[in-house]
């Protein structure tokens, strides 16, 4: 991944509804989820949901299709990647990394 895009990506993820729609759709997997279920899921309006869903779909993070009547999306795992590839490419300067323990939660309210 290249820099700008990179902060494309990071730019869409600083913002604390995007990234918890983001990481609820990582966790979706490959299938997604429907716009609907998204918004009932995080309790974010329709209309919010569709902005957010947007930056997220121009920054590549995000796809979006058709299913029937409805909207799924879901995560752009080869972009993710790409973007997790880029912040720790030169991680402890090529060494071996030592295990980290988290010190966050596991979960997200919005």
């Amino acid at each position: 991944m290249e820099i700008k895009q990179t902060v494309v990506c990071l730019t869409a993820l600083a913002q604390e509804t995007r990234l918890a729609v983001f990481r609820l759709l990582v966790e979706a997997g490959p299938d997604g989820l429907c716009a609907g279920d998204i918004g009932a899921r995080l309790n974010v309006p329709a209309a919010t949901l569709s902005f957010h869903l947007a930056q997220l779909a121009n920054a590549g993070l995000v796809s979006a299709r058709q299913q029937s009547r409805f909207i799924f999306y879901s995560a752009d795992f080869e972009a993710m990647n790409g973007l997790v590839g880029f912040l720790t490419e030169n991680c402890c300067g090529g060494k071996p990394c030592p295990p980290a323990k988290s010190k966050r939660k596991k979960t997200l309210s919005v």
